[in-house]
């Protein structure tokens, strides 16, 4: 809710101002440059801030005795105004120190005028001040409104220099440049703002004049200028202008004002007649001049160049990523009451509707009644059988604003009919909560008794196609839909030849059996990934997961009545060459930094898991928990595992056999450990779970109460954070 009244606010504020905010930045560009054209000019006088009057008056009125008046503008350029000894007009930079004429003042450049008056009024006078200072107070709540969506974005003030995760070149250069130029531009909208404000009086910045009591003037002790006390200890730095005396006579005075008020000076004893200091108002309205042009310095007056334009590409790049969040919107062919596949998306951005677009095309293609819309519209779906979720996480871990109130609207329609689930998480490695929200809407579903996961849930990092494809590959896998027009790796990925070593016979009650096969010297392959085969010239693909042992892929497969992919692989014979492609399950890889590392598998999952006891040379503290039928499935694995933990390759290994002895499932040896395990995931341990999803559904409910009681935390707060690390069918 937070998250949509700061991005609603900053967008309706940038479609409100986005036409002045162009004028206004378009000349403020060209405005930046004037400070820059005159402070190249050769009259600047270096070191004012040590010169005083007492050095610089006496110089000038004896070079130029018909003086009238001194002024030292922003560029430090010392401009004097009089007559000359020929009693002509004397107007002319001068050094103040020399009294030597340095260049004559030339009119102000009318271009720059006609911008100016452009910039500041629209050439309308007081109403176009009014809108211009409108503008810049409307800047400068789109500088705070996106300040707060950048922090929301960056998941805390901490992390905002951090990583910015990169959607697409309007959104990452909208944060990057954002951030650069927060400054600045706030720095912009603040000075505008205040002197606006000042313009129509609502702020008190009058300056009032001194008042002379020519009464109390006195004619002496007579003293030289350079003698006078306030002019030894007035710098030329804090001069504005000083009006000369117009005679000799004594009631004739200095009249010097500064820029924090105005003195006037006896010009024969050096006494301070009359003193006025200006309200701090003032000096706000000087400094909000100097910020807000960058008169007083060249360097602030590039910045702020380079500010304005950046405005003009944030409403560029503002309105580009709001196009794409509406044109991602998909017009649907069925109605959601009549469709047998849901698609659910939660996008801050947009970016994951283009993925859940694939898929939903995919599926019109071939001829199914599908419905694609956001998880704020879930509802009952009376014809659905299939249930996707594609979701991106916002902020801390928070939904995205069109996600909000799925949460609500799932307890409010329970599906009234058996409906299987597919939940795929977007996000990016970059941000400690990875997709804290897909494992928080796979918990949320994990609850509903008429939900079934048909898929693992699956994430991916940075928009990755492969990352999506491998999903899309098991999921249609699952759901026995062909998806054939996603470009898939499998058509543009190279097969491998791989010799089988050796099987073993499924003549076991389950039917499992094992098949190990050797792959090409320098092929890369780590246990935890994938092995697709395409059997018998199925252009489909079966995924197995592989465990290397030895040297060689090992894979677990069960003998499925009429199984294509298991039958194939179950009448291979040693020395066959098949061919293959191994897929890389990054995310299912041994850790390779965490303590200790939970593996949990039941059936066929304990694959990897063989192989990576297999690898663990480092010793690295592991705890193996299976479950099998009988104690038959299991003799395949025994030894290996056995000399593992002999070897210290692996520290604890516990089996259940839900057929035989005492007739336990997994779950019951996970019950049974579960305050050692929720302490390893409280010292940033690892739980490891390959097998069913049954299986998977059973643990993860069973982890998130023992989290809750001895941790504090649900299992999703593991999960984001990479301690939970599942690859379930």
């Amino acid at each position: 809710m937070t998250i949509s009244v700061w991005r609603y606010s900053h967008l309706a504020l940038a479609v409100s101002s986005f036409v002045l905010l162009t004028l206004a930045s378009v000349t403020g560009i060209i405005l930046a440059f004037q400070p820059v054209t005159e402070k190249v000019q050769p009259y600047r006088t270096a070191n004012l801030d040590t010169v005083t009057l007492a050095q610089v008056l006496p110089v000038l009125r004896k070079t130029y005795p018909e003086i009238s008046e001194l002024s030292v503008d922003v560029n430090q350029f010392v401009q004097i105004k009089g007559s000359d000894a020929n009693g002509e007009k004397l107007l002319a930079y001068v050094d103040p120190l020399t009294g030597k004429i340095l260049g004559t003042p030339k009119p102000a450049d009318e271009f720059f005028q006609w911008v100016t008056a452009l910039h500041r009024s629209l050439f309308i006078h007081e109403t176009g001040r009014f809108f211009i200072g409108l503008t810049a107070f409307l800047l400068l709540l789109i500088v705070i409104s996106g300040t707060m969506l950048i922090i929301q974005r960056q998941r805390g003030i901490k992390r905002f220099f951090t990583k910015i995760a990169r959607d697409n070149f309007a959104q990452y250069y909208h944060v990057v440049l954002g951030r650069l130029s927060l400054i600045p531009i706030f720095i912009i909208a603040l000075s505008g703002t205040y002197l606006s404000l000042a313009r129509f009086n609502l702020i008190d910045s009058t300056k009032a004049s001194t008042k002379v009591d020519f009464d109390a003037i006195r004619t002496g002790p007579a003293k030289n200028a350079a003698d006078f006390a306030v002019f030894k200890q007035t710098k030329l730095s804090a001069v504005e202008s000083i009006e000369f005396p117009f005679s000799e006579d004594v009631e004739d005075y200095y009249t010097i004002t500064l820029k924090t008020g105005e003195l006037a000076i006896n010009q024969v004893t050096g006494n301070v007649l009359s003193e006025v200091k200006y309200p701090k108002a003032v000096m706000f309205t000087n400094l909000s001049l100097d910020l807000h042009t960058g008169r007083a310095n060249m360097v602030w007056a590039i910045i702020l160049a380079v500010a304005s334009a950046n405005i003009l590409f944030f409403i560029y790049s503002g309105f580009s990523i709001t196009w794409k969040r509406l044109s991602n919107r998909t017009k649907n062919k069925f109605k959601a009451e009549e469709s047998k596949y849901i698609i659910l998306v939660g996008s801050e951005n947009g970016n994951t509707f283009a993925f859940a677009q694939a898929i939903y095309q995919q599926l019109l293609k071939k001829g199914e009644k599908s419905h694609i819309t956001q998880l704020n519209d879930y509802k009952l779906f009376p014809k659905a059988e299939h249930l996707i979720v594609m979701t991106a996480t916002y902020g801390l871990g928070d939904p995205p604003t069109n996600a909000a109130k799925f949460k609500s609207l799932l307890q409010k329609y329970p599906q009234q009919q058996q409906v299987k689930y597919s939940v795929v998480g977007f996000g990016s490695h970059a941000y400690p909560d990875f997709c804290k929200y897909a494992f928080e809407v796979e918990q949320l579903l994990l609850e509903q008794p008429w939900a079934q996961a048909l898929t693992d849930i699956h994430t991916v990092n940075d928009r990755s196609p492969e990352e999506f494809t491998l999903w899309a590959e098991a999921w249609a896998q699952q759901a026995d839909v062909q998806l054939t027009s996603l470009q898939l790796q499998t058509n543009n990925t190279r097969l491998e030849s791989l010799t089988v070593v050796d099987t073993t016979s499924a003549t076991r009650a389950d039917g499992t059996f094992t098949i190990n096969l050797k792959a090409r010297r320098g092929l890369k392959i780590r246990s935890g990934d994938l092995l697709a085969i395409y059997p018998e010239n199925d252009h489909r693909e079966r995924l197995y997961s592989i465990g290397m042992v030895n040297g060689n892929i090992r894979l677990s497969v069960r003998l499925q009545p009429n199984g294509i992919g298991s039958g194939f692989l179950h009448r291979l014979k040693a020395g066959e060459k098949i061919r293959a492609k191994v897929v890389n399950n990054q995310h299912f890889h041994f850790p390779a930094t965490a303590g200790n590392v939970v593996m949990i598998a039941n059936g066929t999952g304990i694959a990897p898991f063989v192989g990576m006891v297999d690898q663990n040379k480092a010793k690295v503290p592991c705890y193996l928990y299976c479950g099998f039928r009988e104690q038959v499935s299991y003799a395949a694995h025994q030894e290996l595992l056995e000399d593992a933990k002999a070897n210290g390759r692996l520290h604890g290994l516990e089996i259940a056999f839900s057929r035989e002895g005492e007739k336990q499932y997994v779950s019951d040896l996970v019950q049974r450990d579960g305050a050692m395990i929720a302490e390893i995931l409280e010292h940033v341990g690892v739980i490891m779970i390959c097998g069913s999803l049954a299986m998977q559904k059973d643990v993860l409910e069973l982890l998130d109460a023992i989290c809750h009681e001895k941790n504090g935390k649900g299992i999703s707060h593991y999960r984001s954070h990479g301690q939970i690390l599942t690859d379930c069918y």
